[in-house]
């Protein structure tokens, strides 16, 4: 087997370096010792010792060198997880993406690659730090505040402590490699502009009651589009609220608030309770006496109109037949009465009702009832 004079070249170094660490010291001295004057060795002797160590063989050398380029270009072969993405690197460049499973790239270091996590779920706080093991779940108590990260100033020119955390992952793996120098801490730098910047536009209301998920929907929105213009490849998940108070110097005073706020709102459905029972009721008792109206307007227009008949007829009889008519009339009006259970009768002849005096029981008489006094 041939190889090109660089191997041979090399072959000799070797060779050269492996004679000098196995050199008799103890001889040269020697030597030296010999020479009048201890003079060292001549250019002739050095000429001697290099001819001697081209003509020397490292042993095995015909194997060593053809396993280092096996094993060179072996180191090219590498695996991608199925939540990779392969990235290779041609002389530091980016090159091309490969995708999950075996793949080849020219051993280093012309080419090399990285193999970021792109599905995996990353998460970074903001105005917090937990001490212990990190869960999805916020536990008081497990981590220290960060203050210079959670006081805020709100819309209403109060301060709130918001803690929250946002969950990320990569979306392009080669905008995350390249195109920023850090992107975490971009991200982090985002999620802090972005809600407080969502902070300063609404009130302290909001972020303490019901505002929180609409300030989590646009905080997200408002990072991503912060991290799209910078190209860091990144996606944001979610943004969750953790803990959102009131500074601890004012906390009392905010809850002070709070609780008569819970007391007007109270006050507010228990008005609203009994607006909804009476009103109603009232309704319903304004219908009744409406149709207790009409229905006694229709009865007295029907009997006026029955009586105004009846007249009119009894008026065209009467001007046919005036004495059986008027006779008639009376033995009518005089049988009503007579027949009425609550009418007192008194029967007197004709001669004790010339010795009697006409009496009229007023006591007995119904008498109107009062009017009702104005309410």
């Amino acid at each position: 087997m041939h190889f090109p004079p660089a191997f041979l070249d090399l072959n000799t170094q070797y060779a050269y370096l492996w004679v000098i660490m196995n050199w008799d010291w103890d001889k040269l001295q020697k030597q030296q010792q010999g020479r009048p004057g201890g003079k060292p060795p001549s250019f002739d002797d050095f000429q001697d010792q290099l001819e001697k160590l081209k003509k020397f063989k490292l042993p095995g050398w015909k194997f060593v060198i053809p396993i280092f380029i096996l094993l060179w270009i072996a180191s090219g072969f590498y695996i991608v997880e199925p939540d990779e993405v392969g990235v290779v690197k041609q002389f530091g460049k980016f090159n091309r993406v490969t995708t999950a499973g075996p793949n080849y790239h020219i051993p280093y270091p012309v080419e090399s690659v990285l193999t970021p996590k792109v599905t995996q779920i990353r998460r970074i706080e903001f105005g917090f730090r937990s001490v212990g093991p990190v869960t999805q779940s916020f536990q008081q108590g497990s981590s220290r505040e960060v203050k210079e990260e959670s006081l805020m100033l709100t819309g209403d020119e109060n301060i709130v402590s918001v803690q929250f955390i946002v969950q990320y992952m990569i979306k392009d793996a080669q905008n995350y490699l390249f195109n920023v120098n850090d992107p975490e801490q971009t991200l982090a730098h985002a999620g802090e502009a972005a809600m407080r910047e969502v902070i300063g536009n609404g009130k302290i209301d909001d972020a303490l009651t019901t505002g929180k998920q609409e300030i989590q929907v646009q905080t997200r929105e408002l990072m991503q589009r912060i991290l799209d213009n910078y190209k860091t490849g990144l996606s944001v998940v979610a943004v969750q609220m953790q803990n959102v108070h009131p500074p601890d110097e004012v906390i009392e005073a905010f809850k002070d608030v709070a609780s008569a706020r819970e007391d007007k709102s109270r006050y507010i459905n228990e008005a609203e309770a009994y607006q909804r029972d009476i009103l109603p009721k009232a309704r319903g008792e304004a219908a009744r006496i409406t149709n207790a109206a009409q229905a006694y307007k229709e009865a007295k227009v029907r009997k006026s109109e029955g009586d105004a008949a009846r007249f009119l007829s009894v008026l065209r009889e009467y001007e046919k037949a005036k004495d059986i008519t008027r006779e008639r009339l009376y033995l009518e009006t005089m049988e009503a009465i007579l027949a009425n259970p609550d009418t007192e009768k008194l029967v007197m002849s004709e001669d004790a009702l010339k010795q009697s005096v006409p009496y009229l029981p007023l006591d007995k008489q119904p008498r109107p009832a009062a009017p009702k006094e104005a309410q």
